[in-house]
């Protein structure tokens, strides 16, 4: 049974291959609870953390929840119905509660081991539609899920290609480069400003090594 009406079949018998991380941006857990259960919204996903680390289930994930909207990833567009949809109650300014990370932290394994989803397919919004989404945003712990295995965080090596080319292997989409040095940074490299430089480069090259696209779409 699911709490949110917003929801449906998974299109093409695809399963999901990834886990998309979003913030709310709203004023408080109970706010978006009440605008992802809103028929009039034609917003859902399938799990909402609170800033206490209550984990609501709002859309069984074996149903196509409306978390992503446009994008794709790894080529494949219908981000929704190759994905598990995660919203954390959270502004977009402040840090992410420890309790919130916590109960992500025990439920991303879970899902995981369901689905068979590998850890380079866990992405955040902005990932997979540039320009569009920010979320979950600069402050959320990425290299924190990474060192539990729960998500990637790329190494500066020797090798250093072409950014753009080395990003898309990895699974972002193709869009203005402008808007692809943003997502990437918003991800990797939060804190770095002004243009494209030899360590975006670097990075992007390591995870279009360790983890090309396919890894990241699995079965899908």
């Amino acid at each position: 049974m699911s709490l949110s009406p917003n929801c449906g079949p998974r299109r093409g018998g695809v399963l999901p291959s990834l886990i998309v991380l979003h913030y709310t941006a709203m004023s408080s857990f109970e706010a978006a609870r009440e605008r992802l259960c809103d028929p009039a919204a034609e917003v859902s996903a399938h799990y909402l953390i609170s800033e206490r680390g209550e984990v609501l289930a709002l859309v069984p994930e074996e149903l196509r929840a409306w978390h992503a909207g446009a994008g794709s990833w790894g080529g494949a567009e219908d981000v929704n119905s190759r994905s598990i949809g995660i919203e954390l109650a959270n502004r977009g300014a402040e840090p992410f509660a420890a309790a919130q990370m916590a109960a992500l932290e025990r439920l991303l394994p879970e899902i995981m081991a369901r689905w068979a989803i590998r850890p380079e397919g866990i992405i955040g919004h902005s990932d997979m539609a540039p320009g569009r989404k920010s979320d979950p945003g600069p402050r959320f712990d990425w290299r924190r899920l990474a060192l539990a295995g729960l998500s990637v965080w790329p190494e500066a090596g020797e090798t250093v290609g072409d950014f753009e080319t080395s990003a898309r292997a990895y699974g972002y989409p193709e869009v203005a480069p402008d808007l692809l040095l943003t997502a990437f940074r918003l991800r990797f490299r939060p804190w770095a400003r002004g243009p494209l430089d030899a360590a975006d480069a670097a990075l992007a090259a390591d995870l279009a090594r360790r983890f090309p696209v396919d890894g990241a779409r699995g079965a899908a």
